[in-house]
């Protein structure tokens, strides 16, 4: 899938990585626009990792978003309603959920992932944010947070 509409996963909301993504996700389906292949696994996955972090629900996240606001504002609304996480938390879930696939228990779905895309030979694609912004049409800069200059 290249030029998906939505955020790369190491987007950071409020310092948190994934979450814009997931908002992203969840206001193109409200519109009808997310596209199929997305829809069987929202809620789980990366999905359910982030509310559970967030302590939240995935369910009362959505009828949030539905209310409408800023990224920022719905993800103080998490804060308050689920828990509010210490900046060493935040640190600790964003190196997880950056080098998920790299030599952890989900790295064989990573090399299934990559297989099936027509990627099996590509070496550099280490980690599940890594696949996704190179199947979504991203470079891995921006997989790996990496800022560009212009």
């Amino acid at each position: 899938m290249s030029n998906f509409p939505v955020r790369s996963p190491a987007a950071k909301v409020g310092g948190i990585v994934y979450f814009g993504r997931m908002l992203d996700k969840i206001r193109l389906h409200a519109r009808g626009e997310l596209h199929p292949d997305y829809q069987a696994n929202l809620g789980q996955g990366f999905d359910e990792n982030c509310t559970t972090f967030l302590r939240i629900g995935y369910q009362q996240l959505i009828a949030r978003v539905q209310q409408g606001g800023t990224d920022e504002e719905i993800l103080e609304w998490c804060f308050t309603t689920g828990r509010r996480r210490e900046p060493d938390e935040i640190h600790v879930w964003n190196e997880f959920m950056r080098k998920r696939g790299w030599h952890d228990e989900i790295g064989e779905f990573l090399t299934r992932r990559k297989k099936e895309a027509g990627m099996a030979g590509r070496s550099e694609i280490k980690t599940m944010f890594e696949f996704i912004d190179v199947d979504e049409g991203r470079s891995l800069p921006d997989a790996l947070g990496i800022e560009r200059k212009a």
